[in-house]
């Protein structure tokens, strides 16, 4: 493993995070409007499109999480909020989830490429291969947003966090969730959908076209979440993969597929990961692990590595 303790050598890329910020948004529009304007075939081209760089946009989200998206504290809310918004979800929420996988990764509460003794194999390959494999994943984020903004109280509540979160594996973040105060919540919610009304408008969308737009994304973002993870060893830091891909992949993701340098250096902006990726250790192909998960479903739990951080 590299050693980083000198931050300084990796400063924030600010300027050039806003400016792709504003591109991908341009470009996401577009292929939303050709989705629901297009041809057949146009539609298709426009769907995968929107895929690779909507997930540009939850990349920049992920930087602002982690606080490296600006180093002006007030810019990098800004354009967290505005980025989650795109997702659509809210940025505190986005925050509290990613910062807990942080801390969570690999654990009994966190692993969907495993089962464990007392957990039935059925439900996890249910969840394994509807929820990150068909993309299914993604639109329960969307569905607890729609929840905080309809019915904040329900939405947290302990009835839901136990019947309806545990299993699906979202308890711990739905807990997290409910101790924040209901009205941001509820505003950050609101924003989300707010985005979403106004974009509808403006490019005078059809639901099939952003039905079929939004579940490409789907498909591509909740496999890219755990197919960085999957097999990988059961260790907090260490559990994830420096997955090879095309460089123009990796690129428009901006190198979220680094997502090892990533886990051990999560204060290093996205512009720099490329550098601490370690070539001597194991870097699998992201299709060999996406296509073993597929044919393997869900195996049983090794002991994890390591809980220390």
């Amino acid at each position: 493993m590299k050693n980083n303790n000198n931050f300084n050598n990796y400063p924030i890329p600010e300027k050039l995070n806003i400016v792709i910020f504003f591109a991908a948004i341009a470009i996401t529009w577009y292929f939303l409007w050709l989705a629901s304007h297009g041809v057949w075939w146009s539609i298709l081209l426009a769907s995968v499109g929107f895929a690779f760089f909507h997930n540009t946009l939850f990349s920049l989200l992920h930087e602002a999480v982690h606080g490296v998206f600006s180093t002006n504290p007030k810019i990098n809310a800004l354009f967290g909020h505005l980025s989650a918004a795109t997702f659509p979800t809210g940025f505190t929420m986005q925050r509290i989830a990613h910062l807990g996988h942080h801390k969570r990764n690999r654990t009994d509460v966190e692993i969907f490429d495993y089962y464990l003794p007392h957990e039935s194999k059925l439900r996890r390959n249910f969840i394994l291969y509807f929820g990150n494999l068909f993309g299914l994943y993604w639109f329960t984020i969307p569905f607890i947003n729609l929840l905080i903004l309809i019915a904040p109280n329900f939405s947290t509540s302990d009835w839901f966090i136990e019947k309806i979160g545990k299993p699906l594996g979202f308890e711990p973040f739905l807990k997290e969730i409910a101790e924040i105060p209901k009205l941001r919540l509820w505003s950050e919610s609101f924003l989300a959908f707010a985005y979403q009304v106004f974009i509808w408008y403006i490019l005078d969308l059809n639901w099939q076209g952003w039905l079929i737009a939004h579940w490409a994304f789907a498909l591509h973002w909740s496999s890219l979440q755990y197919v960085d993870h999957a097999w990988s060893p059961r260790d907090i830091i260490n559990g994830a993969w420096n997955l090879k891909v095309h460089p123009l992949s990796r690129l428009i993701a901006l190198n979220y597929h680094c997502h090892l340098a990533h886990h051990r250096f999560p204060q290093v902006p996205w512009i720099y990961l490329p550098k601490l990726v370690d070539k001597e250790e194991k870097n699998p192909r992201f299709w060999k692990i996406y296509f073993s998960l597929w044919k393997r479903g869900v195996q049983p739990a090794p002991p994890m590595v390591s809980e220390s951080q």
